[in-house]
């Protein structure tokens, strides 16, 4: 097992904690960068999608793992960004200022529907952020001038400055970098005072409180900030399916962004992106797999969603912290080769929750 001895400060605050992860982050950012020359163009499209969702991640990510406020109606603020990145699109806006104005929009509408975190929480916030996705739906549905209502909205391409990402390599390297760039944001974020708060928050209010934190700001803020993220996300997202309608946006789609957090690894940035990679990869997983299965089983309407939920249970059954929790196992398993005992690992229900993923 590797320690770490600090002797300077720049070790205590560096994103790399030592050589080896500099080592993998930097294979990890070259193979992603060269993906359009080996990846095929399915592949870098799915790829892409995991990229959009690993942004909307990070902002449910900082809501829910590090703040501990639930949201039931995230996709909202998806489709918030969506529609803004959409019609300033069509106005011949370049796309670092729609992106810009899409993500302050929807921040502003995260700034209102936090109003409710300040007095309830729990399963009633869940209610009152599910009741605000019904009514951002159905507005998007009735406001024909601006979103086209059910008939849909079409999007064009992604221009900036004269430059159009025409293409599904180009657009890919758009996302990548808005990811890269979202990913340093919060990775900073969560370090800064702010972040120290917010998983004070989750922690325990009462405690929060009585060291000074002011929790109506910051669970505002809060939900301000994971909504920009949603609203950074659902530029991107309009861009790459060029069509936008309000069913997009409804209450599946919410549970399934809070699905991917959970699956993913809640209190984990590299949650967000390992349970996107799951909400992408699942439905594949199901396509090719179901072909094997009797017709009465594979040509079920609702195989994916019993699928799904089967899923869920057994992580929040067997594997509480999700696919990144799992992975901290398997890597101590290797560390610790031959040493390693089985229960060792019942011992992290004493800890506190800020304590149990590093």
């Amino acid at each position: 097992m590797r320690f770490v001895f600090k002797t300077r400060y720049e070790q205590d605050i560096a994103l790399a904690r030592h050589g080896g992860h500099r080592f993998w982050y930097s294979l990890l950012v070259a193979a992603l960068v060269t993906a359009p020359w080996w990846l095929e163009d399915y592949g870098l499209a799915q790829l892409t999608f995991i990229l959009i969702y690993g942004v909307v991640g990070l902002g449910l990510m900082l809501l829910a793992g590090f703040t501990g406020l639930f949201s039931i109606g995230h996709a909202a603020f998806l489709g918030v960004g969506a529609y803004t990145q959409a019609v300033l699109a069509a106005q011949g806006w370049p796309f670092p200022l729609s992106l810009a104005a899409a993500a302050a929009l929807s921040a502003a509408v995260g700034a209102v529907v936090g109003l409710p975190a300040l007095r309830v929480k729990g399963i009633y916030l869940g209610i009152a952020t599910l009741a605000f996705g019904f009514i951002v739906e159905e507005v998007l549905a009735r406001w024909e001038s601006v979103t086209g209502g059910n008939s849909g909205k079409p999007v064009g391409s992604l221009q900036m400055f004269g430059w159009v990402a025409d293409s599904g390599a180009e657009f890919y390297l758009v996302c990548l970098a808005v990811a890269v760039a979202c990913t340093l944001a919060v990775l900073n974020l969560l370090r800064s005072p702010t972040g120290r708060a917010f998983v004070a928050i989750r922690d325990s209010e009462i405690s929060a409180q009585s060291m000074g934190i002011h929790l109506a700001y910051y669970k505002t803020l809060s939900f301000a900030i994971s909504a920009a993220l949603a609203g950074i996300g659902g530029a991107l997202y309009a861009h790459m399916i060029r069509f936008l309608s309000p069913d997009q946006f409804n209450i599946i789609q919410s549970i399934d962004l809070l699905l991917m957090v959970v699956i993913g690894g809640l209190g984990s940035v590299h949650g967000a992106f390992l349970g996107a990679a799951f909400l992408i990869g699942m439905p594949q997983a199901i396509s090719a797999f179901k072909d094997f299965l009797p017709d009465a089983i594979g040509q079920a309407p609702g195989l994916k969603s019993v699928v799904y939920g089967l899923v869920l249970i057994l992580f929040v059954l067997f594997e509480p912290m999700g696919l990144y929790g799992r992975w901290l196992k398997v890597r101590a398993w290797f560390q610790l080769f031959p040493f390693y005992r089985k229960g060792m690992f019942r011992r992290q229900k004493a800890f506190q929750k800020s304590d149990r993923l590093r």
